[in-house]
């Protein structure tokens, strides 16, 4: 099978034979998502080559599978939880509580009480209400609040429901003084599938202004949270996971000198094409005989994993057993009786002209965002399996 590409001079990505075997001979009854943490393991060691000393933190909930924690926390990985769920995950998988933090902005108090009996000290805030929660379940907290940036073009952009403005960010960190906690930084989210380092540049000056006068304010900062955004690879270029983190932390440590710790919470970019989906084709049909584009329906769609297909910001690569032959546009949809439940129809999809139901595809860099998204028997259809190799 040849990776279909939707841009020139696209380098794809290796993938492991170990996977490759399992994606062409295993047999799958379901959509199934197959992972090699040996792949996992890989990316994260070139990410932590470039982001030198700063503390990796994985973002659980790209992808929580046990086997894959287990496997980042055996290469020294911290971990970045967003509820009590995945707090009791990590612990489960004999991870200590200070390499654990809670970094979801919006959380139950009885869950905050959950973390910090357990051991957690590190919080993120970005409203007051949160911060009197915090005081009140995990007294003497370190906390770090989380700012709005302008987007920056990424893929994904994650403004608006998460940080708060700039000229809020002192009287909140004076707030969590007054209640008996420690602000010990900022943190901030680039945006998901931010695709080139240099797109960073405009993001981190807004947060480094307001670092910095933060500071002269007399607030004692120690920590920068530079969240997530490093790229998975979806076929359109980007840069090398080493070099990236390499010149994301040469323009933080040029903006904010060598005194912060520096923490990043990567998650795509370590499991997206660590995994790939083995789906079916269930129809190839056209709505009349004028109609331009087939329409092909798989046993997945944007209700058993592939919701990151919601307004088709994330365009996965596509392998089918006619790879090679006569192509045409397609429109992707998914099995359910849901209208929305369309993957791909404003930029159709090339796949070959004698695709039939029955026939295998192979969904590239699924590792990431998918199996967290599955519902659970939504129409009856199954969620999508896992398989850890």
């Amino acid at each position: 099978m040849a990776l279909i590409h939707t841009a020139r001079d696209v380098v794809a990505p290796d993938y492991s034979p170990k996977l490759e075997t399992v994606l062409q001979t295993a047999e799958f009854d379901r959509p199934t998502l197959v992972v090699d943490t040996d792949i996992v393991a890989e990316n994260f060691r070139a990410l932590k080559r470039g982001l030198g000393d700063a503390a990796v933190h994985y973002a659980v909930k790209a992808n929580p599978h046990p086997e894959i924690i287990a496997r980042l926390h055996a290469e020294g990985c911290g971990f970045d939880a967003a509820s009590r769920g995945e707090i009791e995950l990590c612990l489960a998988q004999g991870i200590r509580p200070r390499n654990i933090s809670f970094g979801n902005t919006i959380k139950r108090e009885r869950d905050i009480a959950f973390a910090h009996q357990a051991g957690i000290t590190l919080f993120a805030a970005d409203a007051e209400e949160e911060l009197h929660k915090i005081a009140g379940a995990a007294p003497g907290a370190r906390v770090y609040i989380r700012v709005i940036v302008e987007p920056n073009g990424a893929d994904w952009p994650l403004t608006r429901k998460f940080g708060c403005a700039a000229e809020r960010v002192q009287p909140l960190m004076q707030l969590a003084l007054d209640l008996g906690l420690e602000p010990v930084g900022l943190s901030f989210h680039v945006g998901s599938q931010t695709r080139y380092a240099h797109m960073w540049s405009d993001t981190l000056a807004q947060v480094a202004r307001i670092w910095h006068d933060a500071c002269d304010a007399g607030f004692d900062l120690t920590l920068l949270n530079i969240g997530g955004g490093f790229p998975g690879y979806y076929g359109d270029e980007i840069d090398g996971a080493e070099p990236y983190a390499a010149d994301v932390m040469a323009q933080v440590r040029a903006l904010f000198g060598p005194e912060p710790q520096i923490m990043a919470e990567p998650g795509r970019s370590l499991v997206a094409n660590a995994g790939a989906i083995a789906a079916e084709v269930l129809l190839v049909s056209r709505k009349s005989d004028t109609d331009l584009h087939r329409w092909v329906y798989l046993d997945i769609g944007r209700f058993s994993g592939l919701a990151e297909t919601e307004g088709e910001a994330i365009r996965y690569q596509f392998e089918t057993p006619h790879d090679g032959e006569e192509t045409g546009p397609c429109i992707l949809a998914g099995p359910s009786c849901d209208s929305v439940d369309v993957l791909y129809e404003k930029r159709p999809m090339p796949l070959p002209l004698s695709l039939a139901a029955g026939d295998r595809v192979i969904i590239r860099g699924c590792g990431a965002y998918t199996s967290t998204y599955s519902s659970v028997g939504f129409n009856g259809f199954p969620p999508l399996d896992v398989r850890v190799i």
